[in-house]
């Protein structure tokens, strides 16, 4: 028996409302999901004012295209000769859809959408590398290894407060609650932790065992790991009690002669998941690898690089991680699967890359210069 014309239209009208019904629903997911895209964002000259690890400016990179290069932004961070200044730090924040770069004078400031430089603004002290509070309003800026840190306005550069500490002002990280800000000094085995409310209130972690150098922090803000100098691997220290609670040395390696830094080991990230701690070996031009799910960290691995790393920091997914020296390294399989290049195909090296995220046009998430636990 046919169906009558009437059943057969009926029919026809609601495989149409199915088709328009999974035609607005199912691509536009697919479409969402895919406009979210990946960029490495990373400034140069990265290593000191070494042109020839990148050049000037920001070279951007697709993270899901194989770390393609897309463009180059001019950047402003030059000496009174016109000449490139060493960058020291890099930031971002969603809230002033803006990206932040330090040298060794100067601060700027550049809009992430038009790629315009929005200020740049020269500091009596010089700079080093700051960080940025989650609600982009305020940046803790270093001092070029001088008496002081600035409590600066994100917005405008204008320093609204000081902290002296005395300790050689270098390394900060705001923690990812808002709530507290961490300060490492070049002559100094303390760590100090400030509250971003009230930054006269400080307190302090240590002593380590010699002055801290590049450092990282846990997601709940419990713990620290840390870099000192004369050591190859790191410390840990209680962010609660305030005392150092292991010396963690890498083992199968021997510290000597470094290009950089002064320092056995100037780089140590956690994997964002805490699962592994990673620590650089200037001297042996190596990554190794900690079990950081044990006290202490026990090492598990290690990996050679093509050139001296003095840092390491992670993608904000934790899948691959970001040393120095320009690989890209599978975190799973501690593989390397990508490096880094310019223009002319020559490999790019810096201490200063940041991820951000973009949905179309617009930048949505962003991750840090530092290697940061992100379990909270």
């Amino acid at each position: 028996m046919k169906p009558s014309r009437s059943a057969f239209l009926k029919s026809l009208l609601l495989l149409s409302m199915c088709i328009l019904f999974w035609g607005n629903t199912i691509p536009t997911e697919r479409q969402d999901a895919k406009a979210v895209r990946r960029y490495l964002y990373v400034a140069t000259p990265g290593i000191r004012n070494y042109l020839e690890y990148g050049g000037h400016g920001l070279l951007v990179y697709d993270m899901d295209d194989h770390y393609r290069l897309v463009k180059r932004i001019p950047t402003a961070g030059l000496d009174a000769d016109g000449k490139p200044l060493n960058v020291k730090g890099i930031c971002a924040s969603m809230a002033t859809n803006s990206i932040y770069i330090s040298t060794i004078q100067t601060l700027q400031c550049i809009d992430l959408t038009t790629e315009k430089i929005k200020w740049e603004r020269k500091y009596d002290e010089g700079c080093d590398r700051m960080a940025i509070s989650p609600d982009g309003k305020t940046i803790y800026l270093p001092t070029f290894e001088k008496e002081y840190w600035s409590v600066v306005d994100a917005a405008t550069g204008d320093v609204k407060q000081k902290i002296v500490l005395n300790s050689g002002a270098h390394n900060t990280i705001f923690g990812l609650n808002g709530k507290e800000v961490y300060l490492a000094g070049l002559r100094s085995p303390y760590l100090t932790v400030v509250n971003a409310q009230k930054p006269t209130e400080t307190r302090q972690v240590g002593p380590f065992s010699a002055s801290i150098r590049p450092f990282t922090v846990n997601g709940k803000q419990t713990l620290c790991y840390v870099n000192v100098n004369e050591l190859l691997g790191f410390e840990i220290g209680d962010l609660r009690t305030g005392k150092m609670l292991h010396r963690v040395e890498v083992s199968g390696f021997q510290k000597g002669p470094v290009k950089r830094h002064a320092c056995p080991s100037h780089g140590v990230g956690l994997t964002p998941d805490e699962k592994e701690v990673w620590v650089v070996d200037g001297a042996n031009q190596h990554v190794h690898f900690f079990d950081a799910t044990v006290m202490p960290s026990r090492q598990i691995g290690s990996l050679p690089l093509r050139d001296q790393p003095g840092w390491i920091t992670f993608s904000l997914d934790g899948k691959h991680a970001f040393p120095s020296t320009g690989e890209i390294i599978d975190v799973t399989t501690h593989k390397i699967i990508a490096t880094l290049k310019d223009e002319n195909g020559q490999g790019v090296h810096s201490e200063k890359v940041i991820e951000i995220q973009f949905n179309g046009q617009k930048p949505v998430k962003s991750g840090d210069q530092f290697g940061l636990g992100r379990v909270r």
